[in-house]
């Protein structure tokens, strides 16, 4: 990426925006933009972390290679910074991120990027919001985790691709039902009975992966009693 295309891009991250033109100018010349097909990795787990990595466009799946099986922790949709945590915590790599949709990435130079976070307090602080953020979802995660029963988990991811992902009640689901079980935490067979009562009590229309929300509201009371 050059630095006339990080002046003109319009995906730039609320932190890039705080950057001045100089500093814009600096960014292009140490970033480099990369596309992604469905199911390729992008960041991998235990590998030497070296840039920071920002999700211009896609969608992507943050996944940890786990003793038994892979546990995926969270869904990312563009825009969003995929792996400060390594970054600024570690050398080393504490996750993969694999492309579910194309995707377009910007590997930034990280000593760049610490540059920018010293001397620019404004994109600083926007980098400490993403990552407030961030932490805050990961806390109420848990919780569901811990509190919820299996319906109100299914619930609850159907609802997140259909208000937070897609912005619309019918979607083609971006994972398998392993894979949807594994964001979940919990097994294949309870979430292929979930979503067939879903859809036999009409709250859902299940066509493959294909979902149509048919009852909103029993979907909502669903995930909050859990």
């Amino acid at each position: 990426m050059n630095k006339s295309i990080c002046q003109l891009c319009s995906l730039k991250s609320s932190a890039a925006e705080m950057l001045s033109d100089k500093e814009i100018c600096i960014l292009g010349e140490n970033c480099a933009e990369t596309h992604y097909n469905p199911g390729d990795i992008i960041i991998k787990q235990d590998a030497h972390s070296t840039n920071v990595v920002y999700l211009k466009s896609g969608l992507v799946k943050i996944h940890i290679d786990g003793i038994i099986k892979d546990k995926i922790i969270k869904i990312t949709k563009a825009p969003a910074y995929l792996c400060l945590p390594s970054n600024f915590g570690d050398k080393i790599n504490h996750f993969s991120a694999t492309a579910l949709e194309p995707t377009t990435v910007c590997f930034i130079n990280l000593d760049v990027f610490k540059k920018f976070i010293y001397e620019n307090g404004d994109f600083a602080y926007q980098i400490i919001l993403d990552m407030s953020k961030n932490e805050l979802e990961n806390f109420h995660n848990c919780l569901n985790n811990a509190q919820k029963q299996n319906i109100g988990r299914v619930a609850d991811v159907i609802l997140f691709f259909a208000n937070t992902i897609y912005n619309s009640n019918t979607f083609r689901l971006p994972v398998t039902r392993e894979e949807l079980a594994a964001l979940a935490g919990i097994t294949r067979e309870s979430v292929s009975r979930i979503l067939t009562e879903f859809n036999n009590d009409k709250i859902l229309e299940v066509n493959g992966r294909q979902i149509t929300i048919l009852n909103e509201k029993l979907l909502i009371q669903i995930s909050e009693k859990g």
